[in-house]
C-alpha cells in the first residue's frame, strides 16, 4: 500500500469526521485523490467507511462531489458509439420496490425514436434492495453482462443495451458488500449515476430523476463536469426518471453545456390520464412506504411481473406501463433536444410502440 495515499486518507478523516461544528471541506484534489486509493484497494475497508459517512454527515461539498467524480471516471471503461448521440439512462441504482418498474424498457422506446440509449446500473443495492433494470432485463432473457464495447456495438443494430458496473467500473463494484454495511446512502450513491461506460462520436445525454429538491443542481453540475452535453433530470416516481402519471411534473434540464432550467408540465396534455402514479404492485395497490429495505420482498417475482407487463406494452397494449414508457420517452426525447416539444416525444413514443418498433428493438 501507498504511504502517500494512508497518510492522505488520515489527514482527510481527522477533517471530515469530527463532528457537525468542526468537520472540515476538502478540496477537489484531495476527494479524488482518497477515493481514488480506495478504489485502487489501498485503503482499509474501516476508514474507507468513515471517509465516506464523514462526507454525508456534514454534507458533500460541489468539490468534493466532483473529486469523487473524478476518481470514479479514472476507473470506468469507455466505448465510443459508431452513433453522433448516445443517450445513457441512470434509473435509481437501488432499483424500485413500491411499484412495477417500465424503465427497464425505455431504452428500446427511445432507440425506435432515434435516440441510442444505453441503461447503466447493478444487480442490487441498498437500501431499498428494489428490484433493478439488470433483474428485469435477465428475466427477460436479454444481456446483462455486456462490456462497454459489446454495448456500443449494439447500439449500431438495436439501438439500446444495458451495462453492469461490475463491467464498466469493477473496483467500484467491488464496494458494493461495504456499501452494505454501512448501510447509510453516501456520496457514491450520487455519483456514480454519472458514469459513462458508452460515449457518443458527437453528443453524449444524461437521464436521470430526483426526489429531493437539492439534487438537481448537484446532477446537472456532475453532468457537465462528466461530459455529458445535455441533461434531462425529471422529479420521477422513487427517484427514477419516469414521472408520475396522474400529478403535473417537472424536469430540470440543460443542453449544449449550458446552465440548467426547470420545465413544468400535466401529463393529460400529453394524453396520459392514469388514477395511479406507476404501474402498480399486484395485491397492493398503491405503497406509500418510506423507500427502504422491505421484508418479505420477492423482486425475482416483482422482476418477472415487469417483464410480463413490458412486453405487453411494447406489444401495443393500453395500460399504465405502456403509458410510463411514453411520459418517459417524451420527457427524454425533448430534454434531449431529439424532438421540438414533449408533445412530438410522447407521439414518437406512441408510434413506436403501435408499429412494433419498440418490441422488434427489444427483441433484437
Amino acid at each position: 500500500m501507498s504511504e502517500t495515499s494512508l497518510a492522505l486518507m488520515k489527514s482527510i478523516i481527522g477533517r471530515v469526521a469530527t463532528g457537525p461544528e468542526l468537520s472540515k471541506s476538502i478540496t477537489r484534489e484531495e476527494a479524488a485523490g482518497g477515493m481514488g486509493a480506495v478504489l485502487r484497494g489501498e485503503i482499509d475497508p474501516v476508514q474507507v467507511a468513515v471517509f465516506l459517512i464523514g462526507l454525508r454527515m456534514k454534507r458533500e461539498t460541489d468539490d468534493e462531489y466532483l473529486g469523487l467524480l473524478d476518481a470514479l471516471a479514472a476507473a470506468t471503461t469507455m466505448a465510443t458509439a459508431a452513433t453522433d448521440d448516445v443517450a445513457i439512462l441512470a434509473d435509481p441504482f437501488d432499483g424500485y420496490n413500491r411499484c412495477l418498474p417500465a424503465a427497464p424498457f425505455l431504452p428500446a422506446v427511445l432507440a425506435a425514436c432515434g435516440l441510442p440509449t444505453v441503461s447503466t446500473g447493478v444487480d442490487s443495492l441498498g437500501p431499498k434492495y428494489g428490484v433493478t433494470h439488470r433483474q428485469v432485463l435477465a428475466a427477460a432473457g436479454k444481456k446483462v453482462d455486456a462490456t462497454p464495447a459489446d454495448a456500443a456495438a449494439a447500439l449500431a443494430g438495436a439501438g439500446w443495451a444495458y451495462c453492469d458496473q461490475a463491467s464498466y467500473a469493477p473496483t467500484l463494484h467491488d464496494l458494493i458488500p461495504l456499501r452494505r454495511l454501512i448501510i447509510k446512502r453516501q456520496a457514491l450513491t450520487t455519483v456514480e449515476t454519472l458514469a459513462r461506460p458508452v460515449a457518443g462520436k458527437l453528443r453524449t445525454h444524461y437521464l436521470s430523476g430526483f426526489v429531493h429538491a437539492p439534487y438537481p443542481r448537484i446532477y446537472a453540475m456532475l453532468a457537465r463536469a462528466a461530459g455529458f452535453s445535455s441533461a434531462t433530470i425529471a422529479r420521477g416516481v422513487e427517484g427514477g426518471l419516469i414521472p408520475s402519471l396522474r400529478q403535473a411534473g417537472r424536469v430540470v434540464y440543460y443542453r449544449d453545456f449550458g446552465e440548467e432550467v426547470s420545465a413544468d408540465f400535466d401529463p393529460a396534455n400529453l394524453g396520459i390520464r392514469q388514477e395511479v402514479r406507476a404501474p402498480t404492485l399486484p395485491g397492493s395497490g398503491e405503497s406509500t412506504d418510506a423507500e427502504v429495505e422491505k421484508s418479505h420482498f420477492d423482486a425475482k417475482q416483482i422482476a418477472a411481473l415487469a417483464v410480463e407487463a413490458g412486453l405487453a406494452a411494447l406489444k401495443g397494449a393500453a395500460s399504465p406501463t405502456a403509458d410510463a414508457l411514453v411520459l418517459g420517452a417524451a420527457v427524454s426525447l425533448w430534454g434531449s433536444g431529439v424532438a421540438s416539444s414533449m408533445a412530438e416525444g410522447a407521439e414518437c413514443a406512441r408510434k413506436a410502440l403501435a408499429s412494433g418498433e419498440a418490441l422488434r428493438r427489444f427483441t433484437a
